[in-house]
């Protein structure tokens, strides 16, 4: 093949592996072979199982049903395409750390659903991407493993906390990357690193769900370089509950009834009524500052979907101070449950020792409060944007940060700071909308995005319109600076 594979895409990739026309076990040698001359300067991951993913790769050759799935996009959509877990996912005898090195050396004996569903999917992991310890931060830099830094630009961050996810597909080590998002952390990292990322909606990824969890913030979603590159992989995720039964594939019934995402971004994008702001809850208590040349890459986005047709409107919501608290108190209190206690606490790192500390402060009371608070929140910010389809808004409200940029012993200053840096994110996971980042531009020739909230359950809405926008500013044609390092080494 004249071209070089990781070139070609998820897609175009599955497409030839159903064709017969590739092969897994070369498809996964070319990555790894990429992931060796890279020789961890992304800082994408954290381990690397390269024997444990071609001896899966074999296996799947070697199935008896392996021509059969290796055809069906519908019920393997992953077959024979590499992936990597999310550190904070345990793979049943692969070291997991969370990022910590308090957890330096544990290898679990039993894989998360969502790594089960991933392999049920015809998936195949070459290991685990970079997290900041336990996902907590917006930044990926760890005390266990070098820090994920965007391709775009020298010692800058890839943000977090999906940072070696969107590390590793930016620089061209993986088709697509899983990744999980509490207050940003898939939209983050994919707008630094130029990529496309959705945050599904609360409840729709079974394995990842977010129901179950305080204020149900985390879910698990795709990052990738295309639309469609995204589409197929929500589908992997979502192609097997936990007790390997095919999934409720009515969750995904778009307008037309398409079978998956993959096949709804076939159906033509409607004229949609687009709010947009740049509105903040964070801005009732910190200073919120839209750099200039981010702001012009939004209002460029803008004018191209007017031309589209689409009409677009403001729509502010009314300020919340009460989220300011509520919000802290969950995610402090989150993070109070991490399972260390005495002289195993010295070995977190300063931010996670201060969330845990106070976390392990707020009552009962003060927690319940501040759930119905982010309850209440989320029914506002559903009703204000009930007049439109989409709302859209910057993803970041800057550049990609440089390496250190985030204070490492202060906790308050960096909580504020992370708040500066992505003061649109959090709040929609309040909300369980579904959110893609789209990488429409550059300010200061580093990616930028913006971030596109859909109605509730809406991720085909969300899909259409990120592919009218890549055809018309074809971001997967642009490649970084260092995409061929691993190549010329």
């Amino acid at each position: 093949m004249s071209q070089e594979l990781h070139t070609l895409g998820a897609v175009r990739q599955r497409q030839l592996l159903a064709s017969g026309e590739l092969s897994p076990v070369a498809l996964t040698s070319a990555y790894l072979a990429r992931l060796d001359a890279d020789g961890g300067a992304s800082g994408a991951f954290i381990t690397v199982t390269a024997e444990r993913a071609l001896d899966r790769a074999r296996a799947l050759e070697r199935q008896p049903s392996s021509t059969s799935r290796r055809g069906d996009l519908h019920e393997a959509p992953l077959w024979g395409m590499p992936f990597a877990d999310k550190d904070l996912e345990p793979r049943a005898d692969v070291p997991t750390s969370f990022g910590s090195r308090a957890f330096a050396g544990y290898v679990p004996e039993e894989s998360s659903p969502l790594v089960e569903t991933m392999d049920a999917a015809g998936g195949i992991s070459l290991g685990k991407t970079n997290t900041p310890e336990f996902g907590l931060p917006a930044y990926t830099e760890n005390a266990v493993a070098p820090p994920a830094v965007t391709p775009w630009g020298a010692g800058l961050g890839a943000g977090g906390s999906s940072g070696g996810a969107a590390a590793a597909v930016a620089a061209g080590l993986l088709p697509f990357a899983p990744g999980s998002d509490g207050g940003g952390s898939i939209r983050i990292p994919a707008s630094a690193c130029g990529l496309v990322g959705l945050k599904p909606s609360r409840g729709r990824v079974p394995d990842g769900s977010g129901v179950g969890s305080l204020a149900g913030l985390p879910v698990s979603g795709p990052i990738a370089r295309s639309t469609a590159d995204a589409a197929l992989l929500l589908d992997g995720m979502i192609a097997r509950r936990r007790d390997g039964s095919q999934a409720d594939r009515s969750a995904l019934t778009a307008p037309a009834g398409e079978r998956s995402y993959l096949d709804a971004l076939d159906v033509p994008l409607r004229k949609l009524r687009i709010g947009f702001n740049c509105w903040s809850p964070w801005s009732t208590e910190y200073k919120i500052a839209l750099d200039d040349e981010v702001a012009a890459v939004f209002e460029a986005a803008k004018e191209q979907l007017s031309r589209l047709g689409h009409e677009l409107v403001p729509v502010t919501p009314t300020d919340a101070p009460e989220y300011f608290d509520a919000f802290r108190t969950v995610w402090q209190a989150g993070a109070s449950t991490i399972p260390l206690e005495g002289p195993e606490l010295e070995a977190l790192e300063p931010l996670t020792r201060w969330l845990v500390g106070v976390g392990r402060t707020k009552g009962a009371a003060e927690l319940a409060a501040s759930l119905a608070s982010l309850a209440a929140f989320e029914r506002a910010i559903i009703r204000q944007y009930s007049d439109v389809d989409v709302v859209l808004t910057p993803t970041l409200a800057m550049t990609p940060r440089p390496l250190g940029w985030f204070d490492a012993s202060d906790g308050e200053r960096n909580f504020e700071q992370q708040c500066q840096y992505t003061p649109y994110t959090s709040y929609v996971n309040v909300t369980g909308l579904p959110a893609i980042t789209m990488p429409v531009g550059f300010a200061n020739d580093l990616p930028a995005g913006v971030q596109a909230i859909g109605r509730p359950g809406d991720e085909a809405t969300l899909l259409r319109l990120s592919l009218q926008l890549e055809r018309e500013f074809d971001w997967p044609s642009r490649y970084p600076p260092a995409w061929d390092r691993a190549a010329r080494s």
